[in-house]
């Protein structure tokens, strides 16, 4: 049936899109991905093969967000920890010296101001955040004011003020291990560091090194790499973090939002109409 393909629709990267593939299917038109990241493609490959490429920015975009914000609340009331201690048989009294930290007032580091990190910033703003972000271009003044925040040109001087760090990049050559050895020392040992992007930006190893050894009070991750970790990796071992599997986009109306979304896009390929959220190789 090869030469009856016109179209893939990937499903959280299935099937696999390598060279064979794009040669056993003459007439394909379009690729349509569930989500945003696009580092599962090799995306000069698919386009040597006159394909086009399409994400689903609009649906996962307020849905991921609510996620990273989530994260960041659960990290800093410990709700994971307290909940193990809540449900414990031998529970008799809760200790109380067991101390979150306030959000209210407290700074946040969006690193990526994207559709998703401005979403971010928005819920920040309402629980009364003071917001700094760093991305590869500064937002336009009247956007900065709608949600009070302040671009850091230097991802280090985000680094070294904020209480919450939220990684929100698309992951690259340039971004891959983003958040290493170095710029986890710059942090503050009282803050959080909060990955919603993918595993591959930080550093695991290090990541692994600081929570253990202080130099950062807590992480909280969405996203790992690999995914699941393998169930003898350390980070699995450290108390100070709270690791969900890819959780993202995973809501019933962002699911049927983003198979709408990638139709749009499949459509409009097969009629050769403009991709809404088409996506070209860098």
């Amino acid at each position: 049936v090869g030469k009856k393909v016109q179209a893939i629709y990937l499903w959280w990267h299935k099937p696999v899109i390598d060279k064979e593939l794009l040669q056993s299917l003459p007439n394909l038109k379009v690729i349509a991905n569930s989500g945003v990241g696009m580092d599962h493609l090799d995306l000069k490959l698919v386009a040597s093969f006159g394909v086009k490429m399409a994400n689903a920015p609009r649906a996962v975009s307020s849905t991921t967000a609510d996620n990273g914000m989530a994260l960041l609340l659960a990290s800093a009331r410990r709700l994971v920890e307290v909940h193990n201690i809540s449900v414990s048989p031998s529970l008799e009294y809760c200790e109380a010296d067991i101390l979150g930290v306030k959000v209210a007032g407290a700074t946040l580091g969006i690193i990526g101001m994207g559709s998703i990190g401005y979403k971010i910033a928005l819920r920040a703003k309402a629980f009364e955040m003071n917001i700094l972000y760093h991305n590869r271009t500064q937002r336009k003044a009247q956007e900065e004011q709608a949600v009070g925040a302040t671009y850091c040109k230097k991802i280090d001087s985000l680094l070294q003020q904020a209480d919450f760090v939220m990684v929100v990049v698309s992951l690259t050559p340039q971004t891959h291990k983003l958040i290493g050895k170095r710029e986890l020392e710059l942090m503050k040992p009282t803050a959080t560091l909060i990955n919603i992007s993918r595993g591959a930006v930080v550093d695991q190893e290090a990541l692994v090194a600081a929570l253990q050894t202080g130099v950062i009070r807590a992480a909280a991750l969405d996203v790992t790499s690999p995914e699941p970790l393998p169930r003898d990796h350390p980070l699995l071992k450290v108390k100070n973090i709270i690791i969900t599997p890819h959780l993202g986009i995973k809501t019933d109306k962002a699911a049927y939002m983003i198979t709408e979304e990638a139709v749009e896009n499949i459509l409009a390929a097969l009629n050769g109409l403009p991709l809404p959220s088409e996506v070209l190789p860098s």
